[in-house]
Formats: structure tokens, C-alpha cells, sequence
């Protein structure tokens, strides 16, 4: 069960890694907005595989550590699903999304979280 909102990130991260998640990053927001302490974000291949992540990570967590997203938007058909759970925002891009919304260059002042994931295969680093 994650205890801060760190760890709730770092489970998060986790997850998406073992569905195959790509360029997993976690930016620390708590210095910059007061909605949420962690974004984490991730690329998905395409929408049925952003779909099969959101399920895993709802489930888990739901199972794992009675969370359940608040607002969840599960509107896949733009590329974008996000899920809410208040001191994390997890956001799941297909690759085409990911690039248009831009979310690391917009909060590009944020600090990234090393999560020490082995993406050796991934585009960018998980760590600044």
C-alpha cells in the first residue's frame, strides 16, 4: 500500500512498466501547482493498448490500495486517458498525443523523478 504520494508514483510507474509502457516519466509538481504533487506520464503503442494499461492501473490500485480515480476521463479516442487519484495524475498518450499536448515541455521547469525503471529500450530517459 502506498503511504505518500511519492510511493503511490513510483507504484504507479511500476504498472505501467510491466504493461509495456513507454517513456514512463514522473514529473514532481509540488512546488509548481497545488492540485496534485506527481504527474506521471506514459506512451502507450496505440489506443487499445492505453486501454489495456488504464484497466491494470484502476484495478490495482483499486485492489491493491482501496484508491479509486477521481473524474477518471477515459476518452482513448483522442489518444489521452487520464486518471486522477488527487496526489498523483497518471496520463497515458498514444505516441501521436503524447507529442501534440507536450505535457514535459509545458512543465518543463518540473523536476523528474528518478524511478530507476530499466527502459533501456524506451526514447527518453525516466530520470533528468
Amino acid at each position: 500500500m502506498a503511504a505518500s504520494s511519492e510511493e503511490l508514483s513510483r507504484d504507479i510507474a511500476r504498472l505501467l512498466d510491466q504493461k509495456l509502457g513507454e517513456d514512463i516519466v514522473c514529473l514532481d509538481m509540488r512546488e509548481l501547482v497545488t492540485y496534485t504533487d506527481y504527474l506521471v506520464i506514459c506512451t502507450a503503442r496505440n489506443e487499445r493498448q492505453a486501454e489495456a494499461i488504464a484497466d491494470e492501473v484502476h484495478l490495482r490500485l483499486k485492489h491493491d490500495n482501496s484508491l479509486l480515480p477521481v473524474n477518471p476521463d477515459r476518452s482513448g479516442d483522442v489518444g489521452w486517458t487520464v486518471l486522477d487519484y488527487l496526489d498523483c495524475v497518471l496520463h497515458i498518450f498514444t505516441e501521436e498525443a503524447r507529442q501534440r499536448y507536450d505535457l514535459e515541455d509545458l512543465w518543463h521547469e518540473a523536476p523528474h523523478l528518478d524511478l530507476g525503471l530499466d527502459q533501456s529500450g524506451a526514447k527518453s530517459a525516466s530520470a533528468a
